[in-house]
């Protein structure tokens, strides 16, 4: 590795002063000494390049000494200190183009916002009531990082049957890293778990009992649908978001605050983003973060709005665990379905793709 390094740095350094017979402007010149310390050129080749190049415009002191906090050496700060010498009586350099104005989109008037959240509350509370009797396959990915830094191991993979009958949820384990297992509950598991994302948490931030505070935030687009951003806070004394430590046997509930992403055309919501923020200095978690996606999925021919991916991250210390827990397959649930169900052990799939979750920034569709 160390040889490859090497023989890049001489063939980085060979173009560069052929580059340099033509002259350079001082932009080729910052580009050049960035590519050296990103590459970690020599200090004394790269100053003695330097000491070769004849600019085409005024090096100055500024320019310099953002080189230098960039990690320009010493004796290429030198070389360059040279060049502003040589330079003085040349033209500036050109400034860089000016950056277009940031387009500021404006809110939707007082009474769309109002409008918008009676709707999203209305199919919040009525959101389980809308769901038919299903199936579908749970797949947690499991990672834990002990340097505080998110060098994320992968701990384990999880599969299970989840059931949703009459709005009750039932998990059963039947994999973990890909081979079977009996007689593991979803409770025991040990590590961070979750439920509830099949509607509680919808319910429990619109619940009028809540009295949660919602504030306009932005316009986006999440795969392609506008999407209402809301900002929302629910305090701890009206919270039912309870986190549980089986090591210390305690168990407390956390208000927390977020963001709610509400389909701008069907008034459905896509994403809720939450953070804890009163958990108790001395309870061993103290950080707690949910993000759960939902998309439009086909059961038995109809589309009804589900989870399709949650992750779930916590930190305990510097130690830090976060899940990936993605939804899939979902079926109508039947006496036959259950049957294969149970008896189905194929392997995880692959993890969806990142670029089906990626925000993109959006203005409101025009109106007609």
């Amino acid at each position: 590795m160390g040889r490859l390094r090497i023989v890049f740095t001489i063939v980085l350094l060979c173009a560069a002063a052929a580059y340099a017979q033509r002259q350079m402007t001082v932009a080729q010149l910052v580009d050049f000494i960035k590519s050296s310390v990103q590459q970690h050129n020599d200090d004394r080749k790269v100053a003695d390049f330097v000491r070769t190049i004849k600019l085409t415009n005024r090096l100055d002191d500024a320019t310099v000494e953002m080189l230098q906090n960039s990690g320009a050496g010493p004796k290429t700060v030198a070389a360059l200190r040279g060049l502003t010498d040589s330079t003085a009586n040349l033209s500036p350099a050109a400034p860089p183009p000016a950056k277009p104005a940031p387009v500021i989109v404006p809110p939707p008037s007082a009474a769309e916002q109002k409008r918008m959240l009676d709707e999203l509350t209305e199919h919040a509370v009525n959101y389980t009531k809308t769901l038919p009797n299903f199936i579908c396959t749970q797949v947690t990915r499991r990672y834990v990082d002990s340097t505080g830094h998110e060098s994320w191991a992968q701990q384990d993979i999880i599969q299970e049957h989840l059931s949703y009958v009459d709005g009750h949820e039932d998990y059963k384990v039947v994999m973990v890293n890909d081979k079977p297992v009996v007689n593991v509950s979803h409770l025991k598991l040990g590590g961070a778990t979750s439920s509830g994302e099949f509607g509680s948490m919808l319910a429990e931030i619109f619940q009028p009992e809540a009295q949660t505070e919602f504030h306009w935030e932005k316009w986006a687009k999440l795969r392609g649908r506008v999407m209402y951003v809301f900002n929302f806070r629910v305090q701890q004394s009206r919270s039912k978001y309870s986190i549980s430590h089986e090591e210390s046997g305690r168990e407390i509930v956390s208000g927390y605050h977020g963001l709610i992403y509400a389909d701008q055309e069907t008034g459905m919501i896509m994403r809720i983003m939450m953070q804890c923020d009163t958990i108790p200095a001395d309870f061993p978690i103290q950080q707690v973060a949910e993000a759960l996606n939902y998309d439009f999925v086909d059961v038995s021919g109809r589309p009804f709005v589900l989870p399709v991916r949650v992750e779930l991250r916590s930190r305990e210390g510097r130690f830090q665990s976060k899940n990936d827990i993605e939804f899939r397959l979902y079926r109508k649930f039947s006496t036959e379905s259950q049957i294969v169900f149970d008896t189905d052990t194929t392997p995880a799939p692959a993890p969806l793709p990142e670029d089906q979750f990626k925000e993109e920034p959006a203005a409101p569709p025009k109106k007609q």
